[in-house]
């Protein structure tokens, strides 16, 4: 059994687009948008070399897997919002997992986590 969801090998991206802003946390992500209303999901990252950390857009293998699940326009009813201040609402990748009832992926030691608000 797998306790954790691992990427798949055929993949697609046709959902989700990139979203370039300027939040105190993150510059870019990747957004839903089911017409005026919009959900950023972002995911963190490290460079082991410069030992620097971020939050970007999430890994473009999850687009569809969460924009297909059966339980994300319930979620992003719930989540979502209209533009406000050039910001859309925003979860992380794990806050999405865990509303859909999916697997998370495997939680890195060096992973910042948020409460389940928006960020």
């Amino acid at each position: 059994m797998r306790y954790h969801y691992t990427k798949p090998e055929i993949y697609s991206r046709m959902y989700g687009d990139t979203f370039v802003c300027d939040h105190p946390v993150y510059n870019r992500g990747t957004l839903f948008l089911i017409k005026d209303r919009g959900l950023v999901v972002i995911q963190q990252r490290f460079d082991s070399e410069s030992k620097v950390f971020w939050w970007g857009e999430i890994d473009p293998w999850l687009n569809d897997i969460l924009y297909l699940h059966p339980l994300f326009n319930e979620y992003f009813d719930k989540m979502s919002g209209v533009c406000k201040n050039g910001l859309y609402p925003t979860v992380s990748i794990r806050q999405i997992m865990w509303g859909l009832k999916m697997k998370p992926l495997k939680r890195e030691r060096w992973e910042t986590l948020f409460d389940r608000s928006l960020i």
